[in-house]
């Protein structure tokens, strides 16, 4: 039966980074020079988690999709759909949502994986909401942002290796029981930028062949530098879209969730629409950057401080490569 008429809300948030904790000093040490102060300083990254050799990308969802229903009330065989968003999958097929679905016992969800590279939780939640919007047998959703990239990193080049980092993020949304929830959302893609950073082997495009894997083509790369002012002008832009058609003003934001990928672009964000700092919350300092589960790390980190309450509007920010971003703005509906 479909509807028209319903709202989707976060009703619980879940999230898990792997034990080793891995600090700067580990890259001073591997590298032989200071690395630490330049990620501290200007990256705001201390720490970051990175997962054992045996554990895959499904091993970090479980944890943080059982926190998740756990806090919305909810058990695994209420869940109607899962929607993973990854780029550092179990397999290239089938889907680890297929995974999750089993592993957790999900006997009633559909499953699918989504990549948009880092901006995937954002996406995912704009494509959750929109069937709860549209089709009212979907009342438990679970979106995940999974990101396991030391599996993927180039030890030859400290600049990336010294970024990524793995964990999950995740949410169950439902639909809401007042007018809190998703309000509205804008995708961008510059396109021209799909060639700048990615894992490029192992598809059609590229497959992985003993000369690759000499190579290391089968790992994370930045073959060029994307324009380091491309998230402090779209972010601000697509933030200015939304607030124009919600007929809002960026002082009404109380809270953003922004890809943790370099903080002085999040402060660029928070400078040109006039606001304070800390209305975004960050988690980068202790968990390194996680790409597609980092909005949804900071979302459910923030839910454990007790930060948001019933009626906050809250931005999501996405950003990743191809180059894809995705906006998104809510109503947050019940007192963490």
């Amino acid at each position: 039966m479909m509807t028209t008429t319903r709202k989707a809300t976060i009703a619980g948030t879940g999230m898990y980074a792997p034990e080793r904790v891995i600090t700067n000093q580990y890259f001073n040490d591997l590298y032989k020079k200071d690395i630490g102060t330049f990620l501290a300083e200007n990256r705001n990254i201390k720490e970051r988690r990175w997962m054992t050799e045996d554990q895959r990308t499904s091993d970090l969802i479980l944890p943080a999709a059982e926190q998740a229903m756990k806090t919305a009330g909810i058990t695994a065989k209420d869940l109607d759909l899962i929607i993973v968003s990854t780029d550092t999958p179990d397999y290239l097929s089938p889907s680890t949502a297929s995974v999750v679905a089993y592993r957790l016992g999900a006997v009633n969800a559909g499953t699918y994986d989504i990549n948009t590279a880092c901006a995937g939780f954002v996406v995912g939640c704009d494509i959750a909401s929109k069937y709860i919007f549209a089709d009212s047998k979907y009342k438990n959703v679970l979106v995940v942002g999974a990101y396991a990239m030391s599996k993927y990193l180039n030890f030859d080049d400290y600049k990336i290796a010294s970024l990524f980092a793995d964990g999950a993020g995740a949410v169950i949304l439902q639909p809401s029981k007042d007018d809190t929830g998703f309000i509205d959302s804008q995708m961008y893609t510059d396109g021209q930028y799909h060639d700048y950073m990615g894992i490029y082997a192992g598809g059609t495009a590229q497959p992985v062949t003993h000369q690759v894997v000499e190579n290391k083509g089968h790992l994370l790369a930045f073959p060029k530098r994307i324009p380091p002012e491309t998230n402090g002008i779209h972010w601000p832009r697509l933030t200015n879209i939304l607030l124009d058609r919600i007929q809002k003003k960026p002082s009404d934001i109380k809270h953003f969730f922004i890809t943790q990928f370099n903080v002085q672009s999040i402060y660029e964000t928070l400078d040109k629409l006039e606001l304070p700092r800390d209305r975004a919350h960050y988690v980068m300092d202790r968990f390194g950057y996680t790409g597609s589960a980092s909005i949804g790390m900071a979302v459910a980190d923030a839910a454990n401080q007790k930060k948001m309450k019933k009626g906050d509007l809250v931005f999501m920010l996405g950003s990743g490569g191809g180059m894809s971003m995705a906006a998104l703005a809510l109503e947050w509906g019940y007192d963490t």
